[in-house]
């Protein structure tokens, strides 16, 4: 296969798992999934020399890992006080 179907492939993947985040009720669940989404588009940004699509979804990646370590973090502190 050609390496520019297989880089289209992964950007119509990238948009298929963030659409699935946005209908996710629990919010790691969203964050998971939608920082997965934002990976690849990366990827794909990077791989079709997209710098904008590249530079805004690395953002959102560091934008998701922030939100989860907050909401890990919260959950031990719960975890912590039930013990």
């Amino acid at each position: 296969m050609e390496t520019a179907i297989i880089w289209e492939w992964v950007g119509y993947l990238a948009s298929v798992v963030v659409a699935i985040s946005l209908m996710m009720s629990n919010i790691k669940k969203l964050r998971w999934w939608n920082l997965i989404g934002a990976g690849l588009f990366v990827a794909y940004g990077l791989a079709i020399g997209a710098l904008p699509v590249a530079l805004v979804n690395f953002f959102i990646v560091l934008i998701d890992i922030f939100y989860l370590v907050k909401l890990y973090q919260v959950a031990k502190v719960k975890l912590d006080k039930e013990t």
